[in-house]
């Protein structure tokens, strides 16, 4: 067996439910798939001492979920006060609406669509519910509505699916653009070097607690990435589909659709930046 501590990132072993750090405490969905790992970590985010909660994304339209987040807030002498989203892919989001509903809290998120009351969120927004203190930091790539939360008391950053606790993420083409992801990489990066931050919550798989080497890993993964279908292209595969077939040929096949997605991306990367002809 892998040790962990030798893993992108130093994924944290166990079970991914759970504390993760003095102020998060993650409620697994039970939404397990190749795309959403072992399923979505919706994560309560509280003052040890508050009596107020902020859940960063409810996850699915699962009734049983959306209890059992409560449940846990309610069992650690917490109200949920508000929901906060990092994207609005359904996996992360679709609970949303009931969530706010059952806990009558307001949703706030980047793309207005998904909002549940006047405030949305913004880069710099800073978040003091029950004097917690979360950053809102503009992550874009996976998609244009990607957001992180920094949280600076526990060291830690909440990333959603710009950064997962095992594997690699997709950049969602078309919403998702890799010139946008590879700068939100070296933003996180600067979190990591200018802020200290050290452990990644990700939105999926367990607590990474060598931030700083995870985003070196995403970041040179997708140098090498780029790299292979440049040349893929060279050798003649015209199309995504031709390229994700010669360059992932080792990765499960379920897989491929969404290496397609990030594929068109990095041909549309490559083609803006004039390495390779439209």
């Amino acid at each position: 067996m892998t040790d962990a501590a030798a893993l992108p990132g130093q994924p944290r072993g166990g079970v991914i439910a759970g504390p993760a750090t003095a102020r998060a405490h993650c409620v697994l969905a039970p939404n397990p798939s190749p795309m959403t790992l072992d399923g979505t970590n919706t994560w309560i985010v509280a003052e040890p001492d508050s009596g107020l909660a902020v859940v960063i994304d409810p996850g699915p339209l699962d009734e049983s979920h959306l209890r059992a987040v409560i449940d846990t807030a309610e069992r650690a002498g917490q109200r949920v006060a508000l929901t906060l989203l990092t994207h609005g892919h359904p996996d992360h989001a679709d609970g949303a609406a009931r969530f706010a509903e059952l806990t009558g809290s307001s949703v706030r998120a980047l793309d207005p669509a998904l909002l549940l009351g006047d405030e949305g969120l913004e880069a710099g927004d800073v978040i003091t519910t029950g004097g917690l203190e979360l950053r809102v930091v503009p992550t874009p790539g996976h998609t244009a509505d990607s957001l992180s939360f920094h949280l600076p008391a526990d060291r830690a950053v909440l990333t959603g699916d710009t950064i997962l606790g095992r594997g690699t993420t997709m950049v969602a083409h078309p919403d998702g653009r890799l010139g946008d992801y590879l700068d939100s990489l070296r933003r996180l990066r600067s979190l990591t070097v200018d802020d200290g931050v050290a452990t990644v919550l990700p939105g999926h798989g367990p607590v990474l607690n060598d931030a700083q080497g995870a985003v070196e890993f995403y970041l040179a993964h997708r140098a090498n990435r780029l790299a292979q279908v440049e040349t893929a292209v060279e050798a003649g595969h015209r199309t995504a589909a031709e390229v994700v077939a010669s360059v992932y040929a080792d990765v499960d096949r379920s897989l491929w659709p969404a290496a397609e997605l990030s594929v068109r991306a990095q041909l549309d990367y490559l083609g803006e930046h004039g390495l390779i002809e439209g």
